[in-house]
């Protein structure tokens, strides 16, 4: 998919973190300097930052152990916390993205840029800056947006589409551009704006996305602001996004 998007997009693929970038040009993930801002997952984020505390409640233990142990890795004790700390983060950064790190490098190479890159390494940083060099603002959303209109085959009346529609256009204004970047690789799997950002009302109970068609479905059923505000920040921190991961 990376490569296909690379093909097709040209090369405009951002917010890669050095570590990401350094296992794409010299293919050796042991060598990688992996920090814990390079977690494009926040859920996966707050729970790897909990190793960074001195002292874990039963309840952060057993969060980080169901982490480590779904990844193969033992669960947390006293005298394995840093090295369980160092493994979470090169498996979340780099161990889930590899096949997506392959498909670019073959992408860079069917373009014919991987000679370029290879011999000047000064334009890398031009073609894939940091992610915390990127900042979203609201009207770089909103003027790609495509709103819904009343749908017929649908038992969505114009004052629902009219509210929730509402509803996302505050949460845009009013939220942080981490935030926006949080939504927009919810809404698309990762942090490039594509030219069209479309929107669906729907029956459900939580807010979801179709990443392949960059649509997101609002369900039609919130009534007051904080409730879908409270929804849609979950179901960001909850998606198991990022880098590829699409």
């Amino acid at each position: 998919m990376l490569a296909h998007s690379f093909l097709h997009d040209g090369p405009n693929i951002k917010g890669l973190s050095p570590a990401v970038i350094h296992v794409l040009f010299n293919g050796d993930p042991e060598t990688a300097t992996v920090v814990t801002e390079d977690c494009p997952d926040l859920h996966i984020k707050s729970i790897i930052q909990l190793l960074e505390h001195e002292e874990l409640t039963p309840e952060q233990k057993n969060t980080v152990s169901e982490l480590s142990m779904s990844w193969d890795l033992p669960a947390v004790t006293k005298t394995n916390r840093r090295w369980l700390h160092s493994k979470l983060l090169i498996h979340s950064v780099i161990g889930r993205t590899m096949r997506q790190i392959q498909q670019l490098r073959k992408g860079l190479k069917d373009v014919m840029l991987w000679p370029l890159l290879t011999s000047r390494p000064d334009i890398v940083p031009l073609l894939f800056p940091k992610m915390a060099e990127i900042q979203f603002t609201p009207q770089m959303l909103l003027e790609r947006i495509i709103w819904p209109v009343e749908d017929s085959d649908e038992d969505f009346d114009i004052e629902s589409i009219c509210r929730i529609t509402g509803f996302l256009r505050m949460f845009i204004e009013t939220a942080s551009s981490d935030t926006l970047a949080q939504l927009l690789t919810f809404w698309v799997g990762w942090e490039r704006l594509p030219s069209e950002l479309k929107v669906e009302v729907s029956v459900g109970n939580f807010p979801t996305s179709a990443t392949c068609f960059e649509t997101l479905k609002l369900p039609a059923h919130f009534k007051i602001y904080t409730e879908f505000e409270e929804a849609l920040l979950a179901a960001i921190n909850s998606a198991r996004t990022g880098f590829g991961l699409v």
